[in-house]
Formats: C-alpha cells, structure tokens, sequence
C-alpha cells in the first residue's frame, strides 16, 4: 500500500517504482522540510517525462519562494544541535545511507534508469556506484577529521561549519551530485537545502526518503522541488543561507555568482567543459579512442561535464582515427533502458534533444565531415541522438568551442606538440582532459601544460576521492575527497 503523511505521497523507491511499473504517473509532489514531507505552498505542478517514451510519467511540486523560507528555517534551527555532534555521530547517518542504497540497488537502478534514461548496469556503476562511495567516504573522513584545530604560534586555528547550505544538483547525474554535496556538507557539520533537477528528481526523492528513514534529525536535510528561476533564485538571495553549492551551466553558475555576490555568500562552482582528448604521434591510437570515446559518448550519453569532446590528432594520423573512431561507435547501440544489448540510452529530454541535434546541424553547416551518425537515429520515438563523429574539425567551429552535452564528438588535427597543447587550451572552459602518449613521461609533461582540473594520462582511471573542479569558466572551487570537505569549512584563528 502507498504510505501517506500528512495528506501527501512520501516518495520511497517501493511507491514510484508500484507506479512507475503500473504506467501510472507517480506522484513525487511532496517536500521534505523539517523532518516531514509536507504539501508544497504552491498548487503548480511539473510534470516529467520518459526519455524513453516521451510519456509523462511522475510529478512534482512546481516550489515557492514560501516554501525555501520554511526549508532555510528549519536547516536554520537544526545547525547549532547539528554541528555540535561528533563527527562519528554524524558519519553515522551517512553510513547508513549508503548501506540502505546497496541493500536496495536493484530497484534504485530502475528508478536511474527510467529518470535519466541509462541502462541498469550503467545506471548501478555510475549513478549509484558513485553516491554509494561518496557516503562511506565521507562517513569515515567525519570520524576521523581533527576539528580540535592546530596550534600555529600563539594562535589555535580551528575549523568550523559554514552554516546552512543550498545544494542545487544537475538532472545528468542526480543523485551523484546530491550525495557529493550532502555528504561533504554533513561530514563537515552544516545543514542543507537541496533544489534537484526538475528534470529527472525521481531519483533524488528516493533518496531522501531514506534520510527520513535512518531518522536524521528534523531539518538537517531538506528537499524543495521546483524551477531554477523560481526556488533557485530563492535560496542564492536568501539572508539565512550561508553558501551555495551548484552544478550546472557556465550560464547559470554566472547568475548564482552574481546574486550571492549581493550578500557575499561562498559559492562553489561546478560548471562546463569542452574536453580535450590529446592523442600525441607516439600513442596507442586504439587504446586512445577506445578509452576517450567511453569517457565521452559512452558515459551518460555524452551528458557529462567532463566528456571528452575534442580529439587532438597527429594530421599524418588523421585517417587513421577516422577509421578507428567510426569503428568503436558504431559498436554502441542505442535503445531503451530496458531492451536488450542497449549501451547508449537517449537524452534525457526534448529540449537536450533539439538541442543537440542543432549542434550536429551546425557542424554539418560549418563544413565539418560527419564519420558516423547524424540527424538520423533510426527511432520514432523517446529522445534519441545517434552517436555521431566529425572530422576535419578546426577550433573556430561551434562545435569544438560549445558545450554539445550529447553523444557528439570533434576530431582536431594539429601539426605538432605545441600546437596540440595550444588548441587544447583555447577554450574558455578547463574542467577535464586526457593526454596518451607511448612515452609516460612525455605524457606527464604535457598533462602539466594543461589548463583544467583533471588529466587522465594514458587512461589514468577516474579517482572519486580526489579534487573535482575546473579553471576557467568550469567554476570555482572544488568538490569530493578531502578538498570537496573543506569548501564547507570556515576558518577560525584564535589568539592564546
């Protein structure tokens, strides 16, 4: 039976997943604000849709400016009782999380999937692979954190709780994001309000259900759905919100920096990328596609900031990624989540999808040579893109200097090492990059020239306990491990 509080649905997994299998429209219409779920002030609602069916199937609340004043008083008057704990105490919660997510992999891979669009073992590794390490990793650095402070001279420098967060997580990798910033904020002492994505929040409100379930105390936590002008703007102007953490566009992130700036909030800034696969005259070119091209088009559909779009080739090399690149990808089936032998979901709406194939147009516009794909995808329906390969690319080209967000990637030949550095650092962007080399030192030695917060050399494997974060206009900041911990973290000296 579908359990109700207060009038409202609470969205556990079981109750979206019964509605979900039965064709129904789930109703996600609830808040979570002071330990409650509670009807939202507002009467709108927002639907959402399968990526794979174009069908509406849940809802949730279209938020108030109300309904954030309710959620930041309530994380308001949790903090001082919240931070006081121990860090062990409240690791303690956050391990429970996590465990609750494991136990239960299965049906939250099938609530990722029909959210977002991803194939359930896609949907197990990354979409909750990851918000499963970030809880324990977390859960075991708030135990072990020394908050006594360091004697530094006749001063004692302690660190303490920023205060109440605003968390504003992206629709690509919803519950990922949620638990990196949640996790962090709570390991450090603070107190969040969460805005997800009303794009795919299915996800997310399974979720923090299950804070309610491990009985984290009433307004640690707080969850108000809705549209980014309307509660987003709420929260980054609100008096009582000490620092938001967003993911998201460049676009965006430029109007959250500009509206904390009025009360001098902290903000951290995860923002985009257009990330340059550098394949040096030397390298594997097999290993280097193959790796780059899961990075890219394989992980998310190429819905991923750090999605590594532009290949950097030797020009004597280029047919030869040509061939090698068309092979790889038309390897990659695309399909429903649930249809067999399915590796590339769609997008995960109309608008991404309208989008993107604006890109492909553009390209094709602008004279670059499509490999593989196009406007094409073969399906009647759901957002579907076919991976597509351009070649001839050069870096003037809407494509290689705009961030697609889809199963797109550009093929750049350069004449020689310095050029191929050059090209890779002329974006605005600086988020991620890969160099391959047969030659690791020579390999490192370019990764250093490189402008951005993260370089894979030679397909160095993704590391989710260390720094996350661009230059440039991929943001400000940085998030997971030890770093991400301590953007949550004042500094305090005090003089003995």
């Amino acid at each position: 039976m579908t359990r109700t509080i207060n009038t409202v649905t609470v969205p556990t997994a079981a109750n979206l997943l019964a509605a979900l299998r039965a064709d129904e429209v789930a109703d996600a219409t609830a808040l979570y604000i002071d330990g409650q779920w509670t009807a939202s002030d507002s009467d709108a609602r927002i639907e959402v849709y399968s990526p794979a069916t174009e069908q509406v199937i849940a809802q949730v609340a279209d938020g108030s400016a109300a309904d954030v004043d309710r959620a930041v008083a309530a994380a308001r008057a949790a903090l001082p009782a919240w931070s006081a704990l121990s860090g062990a105490e409240r690791g303690a919660y956050l391990k429970q999380v996590g465990d609750l997510i494991a136990a239960r992999l299965d049906d939250f891979a099938e609530i990722a999937s029909r959210d977002v669009g991803a194939p359930p073992e896609a949907s197990k590794l990354v979409q909750l692979g990851l918000p499963m390490f970030n809880f324990g990793y977390y859960a075991d650095l708030a135990a072990s954190y020394d908050f006594s402070g360091e004697q530094v001279g006749n001063s004692l420098v302690v660190k303490e709780p920023i205060g109440v967060v605003a968390c504003i997580t992206p629709w690509n990798f919803p519950a990922h994001q949620v638990a990196l910033k949640v996790a962090a904020a709570f390991a450090a002492g603070c107190t969040v309000v969460v805005k997800p994505s009303e794009v795919a929040p299915l996800l997310v409100n399974a979720i923090a259900a299950l804070f309610d379930e491990v009985g984290l105390p009433a307004g640690v936590f707080n969850l108000v759905s809705g549209v980014g002008t309307t509660v987003g703007e709420a929260l980054v102007a609100h008096p009582d919100v000490d620092m938001v953490s967003f993911t998201g566009s460049t676009r965006t992130g430029k109007r959250i920096a500009a509206v904390a700036a009025e009360s001098v909030k902290r903000v951290a800034l995860e923002l985009g990328g257009k990330s340059a696969n550098v394949v040096l005259d030397d390298a594997d070119m097999e290993a280097a596609l193959k790796v780059g091209m899961e990075n890219s088009i394989g992980l998310n559909c190429g819905q991923a900031c750090t999605a590594l779009t532009r290949i950097l080739v030797p020009t004597e090399r280029l047919a030869e990624a040509e061939a090698v690149a068309r092979r790889i990808v038309e390897t990659y089936s695309i399909g429903a989540w649930d249809e067999e032998g399915t590796v590339i979901g769609p997008l995960v709406s109309k608008i991404q999808h309208d989008k993107v194939l604006g890109y492909i147009q553009a390209g094709i516009d602008e004279g670059a040579k499509i490999i593989t794909g196009g406007l094409d995808s073969g399906r009647t329906s759901g957002y579907y893109v076919k991976p597509t390969v351009f070649s001839e690319v050069n870096n003037e080209m809407t494509i290689a200097r705009e961030e697609i967000f889809g199963p797109v990637v550009c093929i750049l030949p350069y004449s020689d090492e310095a050029e191929a550095v050059r090209i890779a650092n002329d974006t605005v962007y600086g988020l991620a990059a890969a160099v391959w080399s047969g030659d690791k030192d020579r390999a490192l030695r370019v990764a250093r020239q490189l402008r951005a917060g993260q370089v894979q050399v030679n397909g160095g494997a993704f590391n989710p306990a260390a720094p996350f974060g661009g230059y440039k206009q991929s943001g400000l900041g940085r998030e997971a491990g030890a770093a991400g911990f301590e953007e949550f973290l004042e500094t305090k000296a005090i003089q003995l």
